[in-house]
């Protein structure tokens, strides 16, 4: 694995951008830009073995975990969801929804 400090640009397209692939970019990581149009939803996933960060960049939405709670989230919120937990995030304003998600393995260790 190489490593070394990465500056990503990211574009103003209305699409997904890959940010971080995983290996051997990184340790395991993953990222992306993600954009949604109002109205619409990235679809309800799971982060499995993972955990997952959240940071909202514009618009306003709502993160739906499983099929029970709900939250309100937008531009200025971060957000990290635990291993094991479905969960979707949909758009529910009248602008598009950008954010930047992270996802990684959880190891079960706490590092400070």
């Amino acid at each position: 694995m190489s490593e070394k400090v990465l500056i990503i640009e990211l574009n103003d397209k209305a699409e997904y951008q890959r940010i971080l692939a995983g290996q051997p970019q990184t340790r395991g990581m993953r990222s992306g830009r993600v954009y949604i149009e109002p109205g619409q939803s990235c679809g309800q996933h799971s982060t499995k073995h993972h955990e997952e960060l959240l940071v909202f960049l514009s618009g306003r939405g709502e993160l739906l975990i499983g099929m029970e709670d709900s939250f309100q989230i937008g531009q200025g919120k971060v957000c990290y969801i635990p291993p094991n937990t479905v969960h979707d995030v949909k758009n529910t304003g009248t602008e598009p929804l950008f954010y930047i998600y992270c996802v990684a393995p959880a190891s079960g260790e706490s590092g400070q």
